[in-house]
């Protein structure tokens, strides 16, 4: 471990800049993001499709897709740096240290192979475990993630189980080898609604039971409000806004983190009370706007959102956001930092 790493925080990525250098020009996809994140702890990274969430988790694990390229930045993970490790010692830290869980598990697991077949294939891989031990753990797994009838379920192929059990499968995979950080890329986009809360409930109680940390990635605010313990909004590339749950749903402090609060249907608003879209289109990220993301699509937007990139207000110890709108209120002897 490298001299003044921080040895408690399990993740620590400190001012990201990754690209991709497509034949139409640079995509700029994430702009200077940095994240903290300690043993146990849950955070939510919301935004919309585009905004850089999955990049940034998939970076963690060096599964930048080619023409990505990280430009800048450092990754610590578990006294891992990221950005300095080859392939090889990349697969070694893959599902032992950190898994993933895709939002579609129709296209991640192989159609070809019974769900015993591909458990057991990465337990073998990662542990010593003779084919034996592996069955017997892949039985275990399946139990630990609420399957019925495990043995039968062991022989079957992805297509005779329903959508909710092969996202309890995958979740099984991710967690073979008990790794410390599991990264949950929008794990319940595929499901309806009643299978949905079923999937995060059984996340939660894994966490406890396990003690890992999670990464759940999200365009829906509805869902990391239950569970996740700090939040960072991602908007065209940045963090715009980062706090507790308490703070982004009571203290919301960017207008975007506002736009999506508003467009959550509320079960106690008046009857028929319309829900409050946000004007406008993403940024195009291979020409983004030299000031404030977002300016573009703000109701409040000043004239030097347009030009300049707004500075960090912080709100408390793990509350803050880059808006020019906080800074006007602190300049004018607001409450941007009461």
């Amino acid at each position: 471990m490298a001299e003044g790493q921080n040895v408690r925080k399990l993740v620590d990525i400190k001012n990201e800049r990754l690209s991709f250098f497509t034949p139409a020009g640079e995509v700029k996809a994430l702009n200077d993001v940095s994240i903290m994140l300690d043993e146990g702890e849950v955070l939510g990274i919301v935004g919309e499709s585009g905004s850089g969430k999955s990049v940034t988790a998939y970076s963690l694990m060096g599964l930048t897709a080619h023409p990505g390229k990280l430009l800048d930045g450092t990754l610590w993970f578990n006294g891992h740096q990221i950005e300095t490790m080859t392939e090889k010692e990349m697969r070694k830290i893959r599902g032992n240290e950190v898994s993933i869980i895709f939002q579609d598990p129709m296209t991640s697991l192989n159609p070809v192979y019974t769900i015993g077949n591909q458990i057991e294939e990465v337990i073998l891989l990662h542990t010593d475990k003779k084919r034996k031990e592996a069955h017997e753990r892949a039985k275990e797994l399946l139990e630990l993630v609420g399957i019925n009838e495990p043995e039968k379920r062991l022989k079957q192929y992805p297509h005779e189980l329903s959508g909710g059990m092969r996202q309890r499968v995958m979740i099984a995979i991710a967690l073979a080898c008990e790794p410390k950080l599991l990264i949950a890329d929008e794990p319940t986009t595929a499901l309806d609604v009643t299978i949905q809360a079923q999937i995060l409930e059984l996340m939660m109680k894994l966490k406890e039971k396990l003690g890992m940390a999670i990464i759940m990635i999200t365009h829906d605010l509805g869902v990391v409000a239950s569970m996740c313990e700090k939040i960072a909004v991602m908007y065209a590339g940045k963090i715009v806004e980062y706090g507790t749950a308490e703070d982004i749903f009571y203290h919301p402090k960017h207008q975007y983190t506002k736009g999506l609060i508003r467009s959550i249907p509320r079960l106690d608003t008046k009857e028929h009370e319309r829900l409050v879209p946000i004007e406008g289109t993403p940024v195009d990220m291979l020409n983004p706007p030299k000031g404030c993301p977002f300016a573009p699509r703000c109701e409040e937007c000043m004239k030097i959102c347009l030009r300049e990139m707004p500075p960090v207000t912080n709100f408390g110890d793990a509350h803050y956001t880059q808006c020019w709108l906080n800074q006007k209120e602190e300049m004018e002897g607001g409450t941007a930092n009461e």
